[in-house]
């Protein structure tokens, strides 16, 4: 509600054209409340209030808008403009945008940079896509072995404004070589005198430049790091990668996961400015595979037909069996993938997870089956043959979707497959199959039909 107020006066002072006070008030905001003011007004005055912002500002301003709308502004803004937010920006959010902008803009936009914000994007634009090099940031303090604390914070004094954080600084030999690190706030509480290489952490953690962003994240929760270091194949210090840089790797990632458990292919654009020709696009190749797999289903029930015309009143529980194994496949792959996501669960560890699935669909499955019983007769009053035959499939069915939810994951996962592609629309079909397939032979078993 406040928020609103505040905009509300903001949009007051760019109708009276008080750029002035409107200046001063947005640099009391936060840089994330600016850009959420900015697209929340016409893009014309957008514009506006970006080019009187301070050119600092600007860029961090320019950072939280949606990608969409950078693309907007940057098409609307000056040559000059336009490379003050460049050269402003920190690279990797600079080379985020220059991958999503097209080639025409990109070309104007490097050609008004800076000859160092040009080297940083290009470096970051050259590593594949997802991996810590194209996320991480060229902007961090790095110290010699040699430095004195006293040098040390004048470094930090001379380039911390451009870094992305100076809370961690990384110290490098001759060779750019990672040898160490040392807290700010440690050097501090430390003599001027004392030398940074008798004084710093030598047990570093760090990062490769092609290890993959999921991993990156991982790395980051295993250890509870604010910021990393990236270094190459010789552990020369190329960037590092923040905590704010995972954030949104995580929700990349888990957007990622989700689509793909609900069979679509996933989409970098969000929902609202993804057009309906596009999502048909991602939606209708696991649609046609779903379906051509589930004629198998119809398949097996046509083999069945003079089993189900003998006892008709089979064909009423047919729904109930599937619906019940396709959400007691779903429980169990989605609990799986969770943890194969977050390295709680290993491939070595599949009969243990075999046994445990296995225990719980027992229990799952006999509980549902005397719930079942007890509808069947007193509700329903089948023959007690019947009611026999659908509870003793109910627990079978639990079982098979139970072993096959928590093992197909686990298989694509060895294999090399996202384990999310094996999520509720994949297993459900293959346990819908497996089910009428127990279904029909223990009817006609048991009833002696067909």
């Amino acid at each position: 509600m406040e928020r609103q107020e505040d905009f509300t006066s903001l949009n007051e002072l760019i109708k009276t054209k008080q750029y002035t006070t409107l200046r001063q008030d947005l640099a009391e905001m936060n840089d994330a409340d600016v850009a959420a003011f900015l697209e929340e007004i016409d893009i014309e005055d957008a514009v506006k209030v970006l080019r009187i912002l301070p050119k600092s500002m600007a860029a961090d301003v320019f950072s939280y808008l949606e990608i969409e709308n950078q693309t907007t502004f940057i098409q609307r803004l000056s040559d000059k403009d336009a490379a003050g937010i460049i050269n402003n920006l920190m690279a990797d959010d600079a080379a985020d945008l220059m991958e999503e902008m097209p080639a025409n803009i990109v070309k104007r936009l490097l050609a008004g940079a800076s000859a160092e914000a040009r080297r940083d994007i290009n470096h970051l634009l050259n590593y594949p896509e997802d991996s810590a090099g194209s996320v991480m940031t060229v902007e961090y303090v790095d110290l010699k072995e040699d430095n004195t604390v006293k040098q040390a914070i004048e470094r930090i004094r001379k380039i911390g404004i451009d870094s992305e954080t100076i809370n961690i600084c990384y110290v490098l030999d001759s060779k750019r070589t990672l040898v160490g690190t040392v807290a700010l706030r440690y050097l501090l509480l430390m003599d001027e005198d004392e030398v940074i290489g008798d004084i710093m952490h030598e047990n570093v953690v760090s990062i490769h430049t092609l290890t993959d962003q999921e991993e990156v994240a991982h790395t980051f929760q295993k250890y509870d790091f604010t910021a990393m270091p990236v270094v190459d194949n010789e552990n020369r210090m190329v960037g590092i990668i923040t905590v704010d840089d995972v954030v949104d790797i995580m929700e990349e990632e888990a957007t990622e996961d989700i689509e793909k458990m609900a069979a679509i292919v996933p989409s970098d654009k969000p929902y609202m400015k993804t057009n309906a020709f596009e999502i048909w696009k991602k939606r209708m190749p696991w649609l046609l595979l779903l379906m051509v797999s589930a004629t198998f289903t119809g398949k097996i029930i046509s083999n069945f037909e003079d089993s189900l015309s003998a006892c008709a009143i089979l064909v009423a529980y047919i729904p109930m069996l599937m619906d019940t194994g396709g959400n007691a496949g779903s429980q169990a792959s989605v609990t799986v993938i969770r943890g194969l996501s977050l390295d709680e669960v290993e491939f070595k560890d599949l009969f243990r997870v075999i046994w445990k699935e296995i225990r719980v669909a027992l229990m799952c499955g006999v509980s549902l089956a005397a719930a079942n019983f007890i509808k069947l007769l007193l509700l329903d009053r089948v023959e007690m043959t019947v009611a026999l035959v659908v509870c003793v499939t109910l627990v079978i069915v639990v079982l098979i979707a139970k072993l096959v939810g928590c093992t197909l994951p686990m298989f694509a996962k060895k294999i090399g497959f996202d384990p999310a592609v094996m999520a509720s629309p994949f297993i459900t079909t293959i346990v819908d199959a497996l089910s009428l397939m127990v279904y029909f032979n223990l009817a006609t078993s048991l009833l002696h039909i067909g």
